[in-house]
């Protein structure tokens, strides 16, 4: 039976990329950040993670999001750069949220209810809400980029979620959207 590597989130407009880009330009100049970077036009803000879901679960996950109330637009709020586990030695650079923070974590657990209701593991992770920029392997220090880029202050709105399916390859995954569900105006 054929599978499909799937995920839901919130995407991130191209008006939006730019900003962030043109920020870290700005405050980087043209030292590189470490790592492999993410690709902007594949930023998100990953909801869940559902792995390789077969037709049958599709189906299900389908019904049960799209009963979901996901309830009103919100504006996000960008703010400064962060690292999994922890600066000091750093796997991941990301940005976080200031506002919004706490919308994206009610749309998280809306979703992880969802996908459990259908069969999918629970996460036993805490949802932390943030953007990806880059995977840094071997782990490293980032602590001196953190305190010189300044928080990025942009707002968007986040007025749906878009259930993903990846594509992996040589150049990294590439995102297909599969499904949008909209949150109220």
């Amino acid at each position: 039976m054929d599978s499909r590597r799937l995920f839901l989130a919130v995407p991130v407009s191209d008006r939006i990329r730019s900003a962030i880009l043109n920020h870290l330009r700005d405050h980087c100049g043209r030292k590189p950040l470490p790592g492999r970077v993410a690709r902007p036009e594949s930023w998100h803000f990953t909801l869940k993670f559902l792995g390789n879901v077969l037709e049958a679960q599709y189906d299900s996950l389908l019904s049960a999001t799209n009963s979901l109330g996901l309830g009103k637009e919100f504006e996000l709020t960008f703010d400064g750069l962060g690292a999994f586990p922890r600066p000091s030695k750093a796997s991941v650079l990301w940005i976080g949220v200031e506002k919004g923070a706490e919308e994206l974590c009610r749309l998280a657990a809306l979703v992880e209810d969802a996908a459990t209701s259908t069969g999918f593991p629970a996460d036993n992770r805490p949802f932390h809400p943030h953007l990806t920029l880059s995977r840094i392997r071997p782990p490293e220090p980032v602590d001196s980029l953190l305190s010189g880029v300044a928080p990025l202050k942009i707002t968007m709105v986040v007025s749906e979620i878009v259930l993903y399916q990846s594509h992996l390859g040589k150049e990294g995954a590439r995102y297909q959207v599969l499904d949008r569900f909209a949150l109220k105006t």
